[in-house]
């Protein structure tokens, strides 16, 4: 099992609004690409220095294939929607775990 995680840092200002299109739109169009088995979606309990929320958006999948078949296919495309709706509002970061 991979889990392919983004943490973001959402400007307070935009970060209800952030939420709603993640739950709504950009959660359920990551998922809609069939490449992931299943997704978690966290805030982070400490506080950031910039003033900012983080979360961590977690998304599972069953090998390495199926990441790179998201990020070949899907990837660019979804995060510019993100990228145009929220710019210099966020900051993200992006990793990639192996279940051991």
């Amino acid at each position: 099992m991979i889990l392919y995680n983004v943490t973001v840092n959402i400007d307070q200002s935009v970060e209800d609004e952030w939420i709603k299109f993640m739950r709504e739109t950009h959660i359920p169009e990551v998922m809609a690409t069939g490449l992931f088995k299943e997704n978690k979606f966290f805030r982070l309990m400490h506080e950031a220095e910039d003033g900012g929320v983080n979360y961590s958006v977690q998304y599972f999948a069953e090998d390495m294939d199926k990441i790179k078949e998201y990020q070949e296919k899907h990837a660019r495309q979804l995060q510019d929607k993100h990228q145009l709706k929220f710019r210099d509002r966020y900051v993200i970061f992006r990793s990639l775990l192996e279940q051991l």
